[in-house]
């Protein structure tokens, strides 16, 4: 008898279980999906998920260092398989010694304007021994632009500056005393210099916070 009732209690107790089971189911999926926002633990900011901005990229035209139309090249940068004719003019004379040049150099026989040739930040303003009163600008696409043999300078170090911004004028250096008046220009990517003929004129992708 007692065999009997245990039976039917555990029959009860699963059909309850197949019965309940369902519907426990069923309730706690309408409790996930009401539309209810989930709370956001303690250790996350709500800030920093609010104030993070979408990086747009722009095409712009990178501009030559100087609008002056009297303005005209002195030196080429050194290429190391570039024609001769080019090779001979990139090379500098300076103390009997022979060097190549790592830029180009803008001459004219009068002073000129000197601009950025995009949007940066002035990194350093500096007398260099050689290469005389410089200007470098960090670029948003990890460029940095040098403009040296100034002969004066308006911005500092911090100042956020804009493509075309006077900078400063051409001046004279010790390393190419032969130039005169000029303008000796330089860009350097992830620390490498480069041809700034490959650059001028040239469309390059910025990268913004929209």
């Amino acid at each position: 008898m007692i065999k009997r009732r245990l039976k039917v209690q555990y029959f009860i107790i699963f059909v309850g279980l197949f019965v309940l089971l369902p519907i426990i189911t069923f309730f706690s999926y309408l409790s996930r999906n009401s539309g209810v926002k989930p709370t956001i633990p303690d250790h996350i900011s709500e800030n920093i998920i609010e104030n993070t901005l979408p990086v747009v990229n722009t095409m712009t035209r990178i501009i030559n260092p100087f609008v002056d139309s009297e303005v005209t090249l002195g030196k080429n940068y050194y290429e190391y398989k570039g024609e001769e004719s080019t090779q001979i003019n990139s090379i500098i004379l300076h103390d009997n010694t022979y060097l190549q040049n790592n830029g180009i150099d803008y001459v004219s026989e009068k002073t000129f304007e000197v601009v950025a040739i995009l949007d940066g930040t002035v990194v350093n303003v500096l007398e260099e021994e050689l290469n005389g009163m410089t200007v470098e600008i960090q670029h948003e696409n990890g460029m940095v632009s040098k403009y040296s043999s100034l002969s004066e300078t308006n911005v500092k170090k911090g100042d956020l500056v804009t493509q075309g911004q006077v900078i400063g004028k051409s001046g004279k250096n010790e390393l190419a005393k032969n130039l005169g008046n000029h303008l000796h220009f330089e860009i350097y990517e992830n620390g490498q210099a480069k041809n700034p003929e490959n650059y001028l004129n040239k469309e390059v992708v910025i990268k913004k916070e929209n």
